[in-house]
């Protein structure tokens, strides 16, 4: 068992060299995207970075950048729906209620983040990125669905129900 396990923490710190178990989950930390391992049975338990100490899944979106995007793709063993958008669109604004009781209700089986594509304009070209608001669905580093255009929350969540 390693350290982290052994003094009661809830994750540790995943290392290059770690060997997957099979009762724990990747999570990149959405504050400094550290990835962490957590243990599939603890995850509604607060878990927090091994790093940083802040709560690794605190059940409201996260914002991702240019820099942390591909690592909390790449490094996340949970389902990952990444809302692309802009500070000036309006369905943006209008959605953004609605996505954040999402994430609330889908914590902890299901991560939300925001990309906000006027700062990370590489990485929504890169996806092909051509209406805002768009959500992606991303699961063991790859798309799985995506979905253009604001919704209530009752569409949001079942849209993501669905896809994950």
């Amino acid at each position: 068992m390693d350290s982290h396990a052994a003094a009661g923490d809830l994750s540790d710190v995943a290392s290059g060299n770690a060997a997957p178990r099979d009762d724990s989950v990747r999570v990149a930390c959405p504050h400094c995207a550290t990835t962490n391992r957590v243990l599939r049975a603890r995850l509604g338990e607060a878990a927090k970075c091994g790093s940083c100490k802040q709560p690794l899944l605190p059940g409201e979106p996260f914002e991702l950048t240019a820099a942390s995007f591909d690592r909390h793709i790449a490094t996340t063993d949970l389902p990952l729906v990444v809302d692309f958008w802009a500070p000036w669109c309006g369905p943006c604004r209008m959605m953004a209620p609605a996505y954040e009781q999402a994430a609330a209700r889908l914590a902890p089986g299901v991560r939300l983040a925001k990309l906000d594509t006027d700062k990370a304009q590489d990485i929504a070209a890169r996806f092909g990125i051509r209406g805002i608001p768009t959500l992606i669905v991303f699961r063991n580093g790859r798309e799985i669905a995506r979905q253009s255009g604001a919704m209530d929350l009752p569409r949001l969540l079942d849209w993501i129900k669905s896809k994950v």
